[in-house]
């Protein structure tokens, strides 16, 4: 096998399938990732990638080259991992994925706790409106909504959480009567767009008949925001009301939704203690968060 440097070039153009987006990961020019990728494949004597309309796609000797160039990462990360285990804080960077509503309303304390404890660790929160690929290694682990069908990951649920539909107090004064799930036709509904959902798990409209709410973002943030300025009403996380003014929810008796939360990381980080005991701290304090939060609530 070629040097480590080698196959941390490789590895980023097998994940990110683009020279230029392997640069980004590694810091590195794509014509100087070209040529190294180049002086690679000159020296093992086999071609590793072609190019489509796709990206760069790894051949049959790729292929084989990825399952050992990612054990040689796992061990360079052990190794890595032993080097910083000399004292109690955990140390280093952890990039964390994460739906948008979990990042805004509970990564933000829970991050906060965990860069308290252990000053030398840097926290990344990613939040993207889709699953996250850890095999791309876009994130060190993910919280997901639902569990993956695919791929070399271990998952963890982590906390039940609910849903309710909501509105500002000052929307509802003025709008027309809210008494069954059937009066929601008379009022502007705040939601997901449509063939934007990138998890059933958050498909919640279509389960009261509605398909297209009167305003849509694939942003949870987006969606709270809107429903705050008391532009309608809206589906959302109990966990995220307390950090709202004037919100009430409408409706309890007739819609009670329940989602949960799961950790998921790849499989071969199992082996790092880094990632375990920033993963346990992680979980327990994501629980206490949610607990926390809708315990705020009054009961409507």
């Amino acid at each position: 096998m070629r040097n480590w440097d080698d196959m941390r070039v490789f590895l980023a153009v097998a994940r990110f399938e683009s020279l230029s987006a392997a640069g980004k990961q590694i810091a590195l020019d794509p014509a100087t990732i070209g040529r190294r990728i180049q002086r690679l494949e000159q020296g093992m004597g086999a071609v590793l990638f072609v190019k489509s309309p796709q990206g760069y796609q790894l051949t049959d000797a790729g292929l084989r080259l990825l399952e050992h160039a990612s054990a040689a990462e796992q061990a360079f990360l052990a190794a890595a991992d032993i080097s910083r285990a000399g004292g109690d804080s955990l140390t280093g960077s952890i990039r964390i994925g994460a739906p948008d509503g979990c990042a805004n309303f509970i990564l933000p304390a829970v991050c906060g706790r965990i860069a308290d404890e252990n000053p030398g660790l840097e926290i990344q929160i990613v939040s993207l409106p889709r699953v996250f690929n850890l095999s791309k290694r876009e994130a060190d682990m993910a919280i997901a909504v639902s569990l993956p069908t695919s791929g070399r990951l271990s998952v963890q649920k982590i906390v039940d959480y609910q849903l309710h539909l909501a509105a500002k107090q000052t929307y509802l004064a003025g709008a027309s009567r809210l008494e069954t799930l059937a009066d929601l036709k008379n009022h502007r509904v705040i939601g997901y767009i449509p063939d934007m959902i990138f998890d059933s798990e958050l498909d919640y409209l279509t389960k009261i008949g509605i398909e297209r709410p009167g305003l849509a973002s694939n942003s949870v943030s987006v969606q709270f925001n809107a429903i705050n300025a008391g532009l309608g009403l809206g589906i959302m996380h109990d966990f995220a009301l307390p950090f709202a003014q004037n919100i009430q929810r409408v409706l309890t008796d007739q819609l009670s939704l329940n989602r949960s939360f799961y950790l998921i990381r790849h499989e071969d980080d199992r082996k790092m203690a880094r990632f375990n005991r920033f993963a346990k701290r992680l979980v327990d304090l994501l629980r206490e968060e949610v607990e926390n939060l809708e315990a705020k609530l009054v009961k409507i």
